[in-house]
């Protein structure tokens, strides 16, 4: 086999020690030896390419249509029941990553829309995305007033109050 690259003589023979070992601590049935050997094989020839050459081949749990129900959204990786924070914890995967990877548009939801909509209605409730409200008016001239009452409201200290020797 003098035509063969050096990287394909060299993945076959690796390819066949790591086979002998496992046959060696395995028990493998003489029908299914070859399918280890190819197994081996084309994981050693995977090694050079890029994830993108494998991401061409992937076919999701579900449909992706059929992968958003109102009170869930099932994992295309896996095909569980799933929240936003799975594709973290169980694939290591962001939410960016993980629609890359599925070809997902920007509008694909990664929660379901019932608890999506739970949880709108129940910060509303309680009045987030309302913005700041002024509670406090400002007085309006602070030289009409006396001058103690307006020094009084001006300087409203934490602690314990001045005497009014100390003051002047």
């Amino acid at each position: 086999m003098p035509d063969e690259t050096p990287s394909a003589s060299i993945n076959r023979e690796l390819a066949s020690k790591i086979t002998a070992a496992y046959v060696r601590r395995n028990k493998v049935a003489s029908d299914q030896l070859t399918t280890v050997i190819l197994t081996v094989h084309q994981a050693f020839a995977g090694l050079g390419k890029s994830v993108a050459e494998f991401d061409a081949q992937r076919i999701p749990a579900v449909p992706i249509r059929r992968s958003v129900h109102r009170d869930y959204v099932v994992c295309l990786e896996c095909g569980w029941r799933v929240l936003r924070r799975r594709f973290a914890t169980a694939h290591g995967l962001g939410v960016g990553e993980y629609r890359a990877r599925w070809n997902l548009p920007r509008e694909h939801p990664m929660v379901a829309p019932g608890y999506s909509e739970r949880r709108s209605s129940l910060a509303k409730e309680i009045g987030l995305g309302r913005g700041r409200r002024t509670s406090r008016q400002e007085p309006e001239a602070v030289g009409s007033e006396e001058p103690a009452a307006a020094a009084e409201q001006v300087s409203r200290r934490r602690g314990r109050p001045r005497s009014a020797t100390a003051a002047t």
